[in-house]
Formats: structure tokens, C-alpha cells, sequence
């Protein structure tokens, strides 16, 4: 009988406290903002969070995901909360969070459940970028946690790439920019052991065929099973009424081995539960989100998490 486990990937649509940082811009999410970002709107978040989260990819492997890598985390103290919320409190998640210098102050992290997962080590990786002016424009960094899970090596590489808010072509450069930094990552890994199992997962803001994505898929020689997991019905996230797939997970191609390996690939797809949709009106079907614009609306995320499935 093999076991599968889940390797899942979230964002999680401002997971901020209610406390003022003076050194992030979090202003938006405070009691006082226009948002009224209260705690019993966080509390409401953090239960409909683990409530997700304990469920993705259950249906084959009956128990949560051993390592989920999440964006739009805020600090240490909305992870603590998270994993000790009691919707989420028994399933022991641990979890990896560095603060970065992104300017609205918000991060990536990776959970993971200490039984399937050991760390090994983690670090941080910056993406230089200039704005027109030359000046450092501070982003997301990039996570690396290395770890054995069921007895094997691997990396995970966890992104939160830069959006799109002023416009596709004009902020492509930012995004190539992380592809050549993981690019950067992998073929280090790689110098260290050639057979490095290596896994890329996040909010890379790009779709699986644009060029960032694919620079990266090909250099790196990684497998993206999302370019046919994503389609015209079907995405992590929905813009303007068309589906898109921000949210990619990627691996080296020694995950098809079955010979001297732990784990193999088994599937792979975007966790869209109807409890995570919206249920009626003209946005039916689409992700449940937490706010519109300053308009709260209580859901979970403008995201639906993804996920693959490795098999023992």
C-alpha cells in the first residue's frame, strides 16, 4: 500500500494582524483603516484558513499537507496564530518565516508537519530590482528549505513573484528578474548534488506559458503540471471572468524516477472546493475572497491553493 503525501502552495490574501507595524506599510489593516480590519474579522480568517488548509488533498492521503508554502503572511505572530488556531491546532504544523523588505510588508513562509518533515536548513534569497528611476524597489524574497521528507532530500523553493498592478509588459522585467534568481538557486544546488530533488512552488503572478515561467521551466529542466491542470474553466484566480494560474507548483524531472526514489510524482491540481467559492451572483464559482477593494466580504482569499500529490 503507498502512501501519498500533499505538497500544497497558498496565498492567502493579506494575512496581516491588527497590531501597527511603524516599519510596514500595513496601515490598510488596522481597527482604525477604512478596511476596519478588526480581530473578530482576523479570528474569522485564521478559522477559515485552517479550515482549508487542513483539508487540501485529503481526499487521497487523509491527512493535510506536509509542507505548504503560503504568501501574503505578515509576520511570525499571524503564523503562531494560525498554527495554534484551533481549526488548524491538530495537525502540529511547524513553520519557516524570514521578514523581508518588501514594501507593504508582506512575506512568504512554509509549514510543514514535523512527522513527514524534517528541516535540514532554510535561507533567503533577495530579488534585486530597479524602478524607472533607479532606485531599489524592495520585493518578496525567496524561501529555500531544505528537508527530508519520507526519508528523501529535497528543496523546496518558495515565491511570491511581483504583480502585475501596473501593468503586464510594464512590470514583466521583475518577474524575469526572480525566474533568473531561482534559476540562480537551483544550478547552486545543483553544484552541490547534481541528483537534487527540487521543488518550486508559489504566486509567481505570471501564467504556466508566459515567458517568466517558462525561462525558468526550461533552464532549470522542471516539470509544470499546471500548463494542463490550468484551462479555460479552471485557475487559481479569476481576473476580469477569465481563469488564471498564478499559482504553479514545479519540480525537477528525477521526481518521475521510481528506481532508488522515496517519492514520485503522482498528481497534481488546484484545490477549488465549492465552500471556497462564491455561491451566487454574477461571480459564482470564483474564489470567496476576504475583501473587494475596502469592501469586506468575510471568504477566505481572492486564491485557490494548488497542490501535487507524491507517492511513496
Amino acid at each position: 500500500m503507498h502512501k501519498a503525501y500533499t505538497v500544497a502552495f497558498y496565498n492567502i490574501e493579506n494575512l496581516f494582524d491588527i497590531k501597527n507595524d511603524p516599519l510596514t506599510n500595513d496601515d490598510d489593516f488596522l481597527p482604525t483603516s477604512k478596511k476596519r480590519w478588526t480581530k473578530k474579522r482576523y479570528e474569522n480568517k485564521l478559522m477559515k484558513l485552517g479550515n482549508v488548509i487542513s483539508k487540501i488533498g485529503n481526499e487521497n492521503t487523509e491527512q493535510s499537507p506536509s509542507i505548504i508554502g503560503l504568501a501574503e503572511v505578515e509576520n511570525k505572530t499571524v503564523l503562531n496564530d494560525l498554527v495554534n488556531h484551533h481549526a488548524l491546532k491538530n495537525e502540529n504544523y511547524s513553520y519557516v518565516h524570514y521578514d523581508s523588505m518588501d514594501e507593504r510588508g508582506i512575506d512568504v513562509a512554509l509549514l510543514y508537519q514535523p512527522k513527514d518533515f524534517e528541516v535540514l536548513n532554510s535561507e533567503t534569497f533577495s530579488v534585486y530590482i530597479e524602478n524607472e528611476a533607479g532606485l531599489r524597489d524592495y520585493t518578496r524574497d525567496i524561501l529555500l528549505v531544505t528537508g527530508i521528507l519520507h526519508s528523501e532530500k529535497i528543496h523546496v523553493i518558495v515565491n511570491h513573484w511581483s504583480s502585475k498592478r501596473e501593468g503586464d509588459l510594464e512590470t514583466q522585467y521583475k518577474r524575469i528578474a526572480a525566474a533568473n534568481r531561482v534559476i540562480y538557486i537551483i544550478n547552486k544546488l545543483k553544484s552541490e548534488d547534481v541528483s537534487a530533488k527540487i521543488i518550486v512552488m508559489g504566486d509567481f503572478n505570471d501564467n504556466p506559458d508566459s515567458t517568466s515561467v517558462t525561462l525558468m521551466e526550461n533552464k532549470c529542466q522542471l516539470f509544470n503540471p499546471f500548463k494542463t491542470v490550468w484551462s479555460f474553466e479552471k485557475g487559481s484566480l479569476n481576473h476580469n471572468f477569465n481563469w488564471n494560474q498564478f499559482d504553479q507548483i514545479l519540480f525537477s524531472i528525477n521526481f518521475f524516477e521510481v528506481q532508488n526514489s522515496q517519492l514520485t510524482y503522482e498528481s497534481a491540481n488546484v484545490f477549488n472546493s465549492k465552500f471556497l467559492t462564491q455561491y451566487h451572483g454574477k461571480f459564482k464559482g470564483q474564489p470567496f475572497r476576504t475583501y473587494v477593494g475596502k469592501k469586506y466580504k468575510g471568504g477566505y482569499s481572492d486564491h485557490f491553493p494548488v497542490y501535487i500529490q507524491l507517492k511513496t
